[in-house]
């Protein structure tokens, strides 16, 4: 699948929350040779800078000053994240950063500041980028999108057994709740909402392994840039 350096392809998956792309995407990056951007990192980047200073979460013009004034960066290979100079790596994912997060990313001034600068990753390298609205906002020209999905059962496992991973005991049935509120977040949110491109090629992981979906979305990319 050789690309030459004046055709740079991004390759768009978006999607719910559990849906699996975070780890689908890094495993395709480095598949490809891609870099890899987690545009919720991003989201989560500003959220832990705001719940550090204590920044109040309803003030959008403090929350759009922290956006502007940030500096967001993904490690190649290591696939680590960076605000400011410093490994937010670890702390991005910890469950109130998560809340926080869905929350800035509803604040309209946040977003647009941080598709810019989620689009200038494109304009360097090829990428794999997963978020909310890759193919729909950030990227609407992508020449790979893709829509990975997975059963609300499916989704609220997953995310209960992260949380289990990072030693943080949560029932399912208040992780299946949580995730249905963000859920409805990010459908309803009157800036950019989760939907799936018209050109985008849907995906249902919900019965297989990560390595078959991991070689679903190879093939789909082999495909798309083929032609």
């Amino acid at each position: 699948m050789l690309v030459t350096l004046n055709q740079r392809v991004v390759v768009a998956i978006d999607g719910p929350a559990g849906a699996g792309k975070s780890t689908i995407a890094k495993r395709v990056a480095e598949r490809l040779g891609y870099l890899y951007v987690d545009t919720g990192a991003m989201y989560r980047a500003v959220a832990l800078w705001a719940l550090r200073n204590g920044t109040d979460l309803d003030d959008w013009h403090r929350l759009e000053q922290l956006t502007l004034a940030s500096d967001i960066q993904f490690e190649p290979v290591t696939q680590r994240v960076f605000l400011n100079g410093e490994d937010v790596t670890q702390a991005i994912r910890e469950e109130a950063v998560s809340d926080a997060a869905s929350r800035v990313a509803a604040v309209p001034t946040v977003r647009r500041a941080l598709v810019e600068k989620q689009r200038r990753f494109a304009e360097t390298s090829s990428i794999v980028m997963e978020g909310r609205d890759v193919g729909t906002v950030i990227s609407p020209e992508a020449r790979v999108k893709i829509f990975l999905d997975a059963s609300a059962a499916v989704r609220a496992a997953r995310r209960q057994q992260q949380l289990e991973r990072k030693g943080q005991h949560a029932p399912l049935d208040q992780v299946a709740a949580d995730m249905q509120k963000r859920d409805s977040r990010d459908r309803q949110r009157a800036e950019a909402p989760l939907l799936q491109a018209p050109d985008a090629t849907y995906l249902d992981a919900s019965g297989l392994e990560i390595a078959e979906v991991e070689e679903a979305v190879l093939k789909i990319v082999r495909e798309r840039i083929s032609h």
